[in-house]
């Protein structure tokens, strides 16, 4: 099926998609990291073992599109320092289980505050509330397509 956007169009919306992106990606980290110590990889793994207790490291890896070996590392990470704990996985003696430990779950509710405010400071003075929700919506529906045609999920 051809596409009827205009090629400028598309472009402008990826270069400026991938570029906020990476903006608030960067801006968030740079807080996240000043007032807990952490790095917003770092956050959203936290706030996915918070939300999905006893996840697989395979499991993460799908939910972020990132590889199975970065996520293991970044999981080694947050073990090293006390914030998660891998289990036997009783169903596959192969695999971890990986939860949150109590200073894991604390640490991510404290730094969600932080992330929480300061996305508003960067969001609040450009866009209104309402275009939030009209580009979540967008974005939603173009992950939720992407992910079902399993678009970009890393190889090995």
């Amino acid at each position: 099926m051809a596409s009827t956007y205009p090629g400028a169009g598309l472009a402008r919306f990826f270069d400026d998609l991938v570029r906020c992106e990476t903006r608030l990606y960067n801006a968030v980290g740079e807080k996240l990291r000043a007032e807990h110590g952490i790095v917003a990889s770092q956050f959203e793994l936290l706030r996915y073992l918070r939300d999905h207790p006893r996840s697989r490291v395979a499991d993460i890896a799908t939910n972020f599109a990132a590889g199975i070996g970065a996520i293991s590392k970044g999981v080694d990470r947050l073990e090293a320092r006390g914030w998660a704990a891998r289990l036997p996985n009783p169903a596959d003696r192969r695999s971890s289980l990986i939860s949150l430990t109590t200073d894991g779950a604390a640490l991510v509710a404290e730094a969600e505050r932080t992330f929480h405010e300061h996305l508003g400071e960067l969001l609040g003075p450009a866009i209104s509330a309402g275009q939030v929700d009209a580009v979540g919506a967008a974005l939603a529906a173009l992950r939720r397509a992407l992910e079902s045609a399993r678009v970009g999920v890393p190889v090995g």
